[in-house]
Formats: C-alpha cells, structure tokens, sequence
C-alpha cells in the first residue's frame, strides 16, 4: 500500500489519482457528450476522494501492543493487514491493526471502534444506506449508487446494514426517544393533544409458513381450511401523536375552515406484537412527556371502532381523553348498512348523504341514524339477509354512539378524523411492506424504525445517537508500557 496514506509531508499532488485528474483535465480531447465528460470526471474526483478518505482512515488506528477497550486488555494478533470498506466516493482500501482478548475470544479493530465503522461502511455511507432502505428496497438502493457513479454497495450489503443498526436501536430505544423529545418543543398556539392506534396487515414469512402447514394439515384430513382473514399477513401497528391549533373559523359553513389545524405528527410503526404492548407504550411516553410540558392540552383519543383500539384507550391512563371513533369510519358503517337495505341505487346513496351530514353537524346526530337505521331494519321483516347485513351495523352505532358527538366536538376544536394514523398506517407501513412479491421476517423492524423516524422529522437526529453509539473510546499501552489515552475525537497529524 502506498506510503502516502500516512506520510507526514503528504501533499495532494503525491496521489496517484491526482495525477490521473489532470492528465484526464490536460490530456483529454473533446469528448463525445458532455454527460460522458460529467461522468469520467466525476469518476476522476471520486477516486482523488477515495485516497484521502483512505489516508485520513488510516489515522484512527492503534500502533501497539497492547490495548484496553471498556477495561478489557488485547493483545495484537495481527499487524497491518489491509482492509477494503465502502464509502460515499467508493471503495477504500486500509491497513489496520486487530488485536485479540488476551485470554482468548473475538477480535476487534480499533481503527473501526474509533472511526464508527458500521459492518464494513464508512459512518457517511451507512447513513446513505439506511436513508435509502427506508424508501426503496435493497436492490433498488443498490441501483442508485450505481446512477451516480459510485461503486458499490452491493444490494446484500444495503440489505445488511438496517439490521445491523436495529438491534443497537432496541437496546437503546427508550432513552434515545426521550432524549429526541427533549429537544422538541410544543408549539405555543396549540390547543389539543390528539392520539390514534391503528394497525395495517403485511405479508409475514412466518405466517406464510403456517398458513401453508394448516392448510397441508387440512389436506391430509380431507379437510377444507375455513381462514378467517387474509393467510400469511399478520398486523404491523401504527400509532401517532398530534397537536392542535384551533380552526381557522369555527363558525364556517366549510368542514376544512371549522377542522382544527393539525401543527405536528410524530408518528410510530411496530412489528406484530402481542397486544401492540411497545407501540402503546412509545404513545404513552409521547403524550406524558407533552402533557409534562403543556398541561393545559386537551387530551384526545382518536380511534376507528376496532376493539382492541378502545380496549388500550379504555385504560385509566385516558380516564380524563375526550375519545371520538372516526367520523370516516363511522360513515363507512353507514353506507354498509344503507345498502343492507337499498342496495346501491339513487334512493340509497342520497339517504346515505342525508344522515351522514345528520351524524357529522346535529347534535344528537348519532342517535338520529341509530333510530333511522331501526326503522329500516322494521321494513325489512321477510328479508333475513338483507337484516343480517343491516343488524352488523346497527350493532356498530349502538357501541360506539358514546364517542360520535361530532357536533359538539367540531364546537371544542377537536379533530374527528383519524386521518392522520391511517395514512401513517399507508405510507408508513404499507407503501414499504406490501408491494408486489414480498413477505417479510425479521427486516421489518429496522424498515419500520427508520420510516418513523423520517415522517416524524427526527431523521437527522436519530442517526445522531446510532452513529455516535459505534464509535467507542480506546485506551493504549505501547510496547515501551507508556500509557495514553485515545479520545474519540480526530487527533491532530
């Protein structure tokens, strides 16, 4: 390997590939395309960037013997041996130091504990990375550092990195969101504190694989399986945490000018869980930390009708929550039960119009659809299909007609709507987890992680705390028994 990379007297020009560059620069005839000169230009850079970054690499590792590291001695088991890692200019090539437990065990570089080496990326790349696997798969995050030149990573490595970062997240999970809530602050103009939970179904390798086991099962017995729902999904959970501001004008005829304004979302996704027990304890601390700052926040409870939403709300921590079902959702019930009754004909969809603005402005609208869909349910004695139909909803409005005040709470300034949460449950999770051909095994964590952090603009600060936790402090013992301590900072040449 080239002397230059540690060279006291470096200077620019003693790099091969600036040499290349102006050869390329002084040399070059006009090319066939200026894109081609773009790109054989940008190539050019990119290599000048790669030989500096290997150079300033190179400094961060441990010449001695011996070394400490959380108070554990290693002895030197290997020397200088020359590493490839990939950055954001492309590959670089280091010779570094391993050294080995003296009492035996894993090896460990103190080049990559002291720069923030994550695998075998540089901390810039693996960020790059991890941006991208929370929008496009491995493969298409692979192509597009091929688009801009840069060689490599492979769709393997883009695919390695989330999870390589996840379990680090875990284990660190609770603190890193509490330290990125305390450098937020809730927006003075806010009135309302709104939470919703709501779950979205994914394909799930482990689902697939039991589905397919039961159905082998049922095939075997003669037997035709019955599922209950889609087989091989199973329930990613979406929760959010939003405030308000009071509507632009409470009085307007316009549902979007009486609408609370919506300030700020930070939004969560969890992988199946058992009673969606971390998701509901992330809203938890989301909602006592802001209550913690304003308790002047009217607290809300934002659900469609699913049980085991209202089961969580249900809880003593939400005693004092005004809690509202989905107007959307609630409509949806309507017009399923309209058509019980109608079918899908003009008379149908023009009562459906009629009660729905009935159950979003009347005060007492609720039980107004409830006696109307009761009257329907009269007229329709002889028909027991059609009743069945009509009686799932009527059930639906008996349940929840306690939390379907909307008129009184458009006049609060509350949100009746849980917008927010199923769009989270389609962007967040769904857009990532449910195109065509996937199913998902223990990727879908690290996806969900990095998406929630994104949408809830805590990217940039996130990464903060993963990045730093990679780069650990190193304490050396030189040959000659000297001690001095190497701080995580860059020394000076």
């Amino acid at each position: 390997m080239p002397d230059y990379h540690s060279s006291p007297t470096f200077r620019l020009a003693d790099l091969p590939s600036f040499a290349a560059l102006e050869a390329f620069v002084a040399q070059r005839p006009c090319a066939e395309s200026f894109e081609a000169y773009e790109r054989e230009l940008g190539a050019a850079m990119r290599r000048i960037e790669c030989d500096l970054k290997a150079r300033e690499l190179a400094r961060y590792d441990v010449d001695a013997d011996l070394i400490l590291v959380d108070g554990v001695e290693y002895r030197r088991c290997l020397k200088h041996e020359p590493k490839e890692y990939g950055s954001a200019s492309g590959a670089i090539i280091v010779r570094r130091n391993l050294f080995r437990p003296s009492g035996g065990g894993k090896s460990i570089c103190p080049l990559e504990l002291r720069a923030g080496i994550i695998g075998a990326c540089t901390p810039l790349l693996a960020r790059q990375v991890t941006f991208l696997m929370g929008h496009v798969t491995s493969a298409e995050a692979a192509t597009v550092f091929t688009e801009m030149g840069v060689a490599g990573p492979s769709a393997s490595t883009c695919d390695r990195v989330p999870k390589l970062l996840n379990p680090v997240w875990e284990q660190h999970r609770e603190a890193w969101e509490a330290a990125l809530r305390a450098t937020e602050e809730v927006p003075g103009e806010a009135t309302v504190l709104a939470a919703s939970l709501d779950g979205v179904l994914v394909p799930d390798r482990a689902a697939q694989r039991e589905a397919k086991a039961a159905r082998t099962a049922a095939a075997q017995q003669g037997l035709s399986l019955q599922a209950s729902g889609p087989a091989g999904y199973r329930e990613v959970g979406c929760g959010t945490v939003s405030v308000y501001a009071p509507p632009v004008d409470p009085t307007s005829k316009e549902p979007e000018e009486r609408a609370p304004r919506r300030l700020e979302t930070v939004r969560y996704a969890r992988a199946p869980e058992y009673k969606k027990k971390t998701l509901t304890a992330e809203l938890d601390a989301e909602v006592d930390a802001i209550l913690a700052a304003r308790p002047d926040l009217r607290l809300v409870a934002l659900a469609d009708g699913a049980e085991e939403n209202w089961r969580y709300f249900e809880g003593p921590k939400w005693a004092d929550a005004t809690k509202i079902v989905d107007h959307g959702h609630a409509s949806q019930h309507l017009k399923a039960g309209l058509v019980g009754y109608y079918g899908d004909t003009v008379d149908g969809r023009a009562e459906y119009e009629r009660l729905r603005l009935i159950l979003r402005d009347k005060d007492g609208g609720a039980d107004d659809v409830l006696a109307a869909l009761d009257r329907l349910d009269r007229k329709l004695r002889g028909h027991p299909r059609r009743r069945k139909l009509l009686a799932k909803e009527r059930k639906y409005f008996r349940n929840q007609r306690g939390r379907m005040d909307s008129a009184r709470y458009q006049r609060l300034g509350l949100p009746i709507g849980s917008g927010v949460v199923e769009a989270a449950c389609k962007t967040l999770a769904a857009q990532r987890m449910k195109r065509s051909g996937m199913n998902w095994g223990d990727g879908k964590q690290p996806i969900l992680t990095i998406r929630s952090l994104q949408q809830s603009d805590r990217w940039e600060r996130g990464w903060r705390h993963l990045a730093d936790s990679f780069r650990r402090p190193t304490t050396t013992v030189t040959c000659y028994g000297t001690l001095r301590c190497l701080s995580l900072a860059h020394e000076a040449a």
